[in-house]
């Protein structure tokens, strides 16, 4: 069985993760948090950067910051996982959906200005497979409507957009480190990357559960108190080190995923030329990290097909997002602003190959013969 995923490991993260369980610190923001962090604000020029338990907390964190309230709207796709509505809907924010392209599955920058309305606070592009959304649109429509941009960049870390890191071309950003991402930090894990200075002081305040204590550490206060709303928003020292382990192999990291996406696009552009699948595009504009292959059939029916005897040859190829407007949550809680175009038909279509760090050479290409005998039948 060649497995959906296996999470990231480099050999680093082992002396890491004893030296923070034989440290004084193990709560959290002690020495290897900072470190990651100036890892993080050093690398993509961040003002600042908060490591969180999770991606998910690390959006929460971004609508608290935006004081968002009930009534509030916030646009977003429809083809996204549930935390980056879920963030949002948690401060009584109504999410607007809207369609997707289908040559990225990214948000169809496009369609976002006829969605704003008097009540639009945000807009919540998704970095989909690490392939950076039209950022400069984005922001230009942001910019003339007075509205914050926070970027899911849940699958975006080491992906870049016209030069510029995804995350830090928004008012805010978010980082994804749960196991099936390209790095982990023991399972669950998160960032939120503030480009906006108004956000700094607060989002720390807010980290540690309303309190100052953060400025307290610092000298700034004689004691800490409760100032503001808040809640637990900061990982495990343990979490810190084990994703310290892997920022230290970030560039080979990079280079291996890399390596096995475009062994997997080379092998199948063939059929690709003959129409049978469509591959992923890479916009001229974006550099992508290879973090998820996926493949487009025809349709459902031939996706189940195709899934079904990829696993009955021990392949874990698997499907993706069921489209957020079309669920029962997404139906109470939002609407879809115009049509759904391409969003369920293109989900419908799409399903994704394994692609971890350790794959060998011979198990991408058992993947991609695989491929080739359940989708070439002559």
């Amino acid at each position: 069985m060649i497995p959906f995923n296996k999470p990231p490991y480099t050999g680093n993260e082992d002396a890491h993760v004893l030296a923070a369980m034989r440290s004084d610190k193990i709560s959290g923001d002690g020495a290897y948090g900072y470190r990651c962090q100036q890892w993080f604000e050093k690398r993509f020029s961040c003002i600042k950067t908060l490591l969180t338990p999770s991606c998910t907390q690390a959006l929460e964190m971004a609508a608290i910051l935006l004081d968002i309230k009930p009534g509030d709207e916030v646009i977003m796709p429809s083809y996204t996982f549930v935390s980056t509505a879920n963030a949002f809907v948690l401060r009584g924010a109504t999410i607007v959906f809207v369609d997707v392209r289908p040559d990225t599955m990214n948000i169809d920058e496009k369609l976002i200005e006829a969605a704003i309305t008097g009540r639009t606070r945000a807009i919540v592009p998704v970095h989909y497979a690490g392939v950076g959304c039209e950022m400069d649109t984005i922001m230009e429509i942001a910019g003339r409507h007075g509205l914050f941009v926070v970027e899911d960049a849940a699958q975006g870390m080491m992906s870049t957009y016209k030069g510029k890191p995804l995350g830090t071309i928004g008012h805010m950003g978010a980082f994804s480190f749960h196991e099936t991402k390209n790095y982990t930090s023991g399972g669950e894990g998160g960032l939120l990357l503030i480009n906006d200075p108004q956000f700094v002081n607060r989002a720390e305040i807010i980290r540690e559960k309303g309190t100052n204590r953060s400025q307290f550490f610092r000298g700034m206060v004689d004691k800490y108190t409760w100032i503001d709303v808040g809640s637990s928003y900061l990982p495990s020292e343990l979490q810190a080190a084990y994703l310290y382990g892997q920022l230290e192999k970030a560039e080979e990291i990079n280079r291996a995923r890399l390596s096995i996406w475009n062994r997997y696009y080379n092998a199948l552009k063939p059929l690709a030329e003959r129409g049978l699948i469509d591959l992923p595009q890479i916009p001229v504009d974006c550099v992508a990290n290879g973090h998820m292959f996926y493949i487009k059939v025809a349709g459902l029916e031939q996706r189940s097909h195709v899934l079904e005897t990829l696993r009955g040859n021990g392949i874990g190829a698997v499907f993706h997002y069921i489209p957020l407007h079309s669920a029962p949550a997404g139906r109470e809680l939002g609407r879809l602003h115009g049509a759904d175009v391409h969003t369920s038909r293109e989900s419908e279509r799409l399903f994704r190959l394994p692609l971890w760090l350790a794959m060998t050479p011979q198990e991408v290409d058992q993947v991609i013969q695989a491929v080739i005998d359940a989708i070439d039948v002559r």
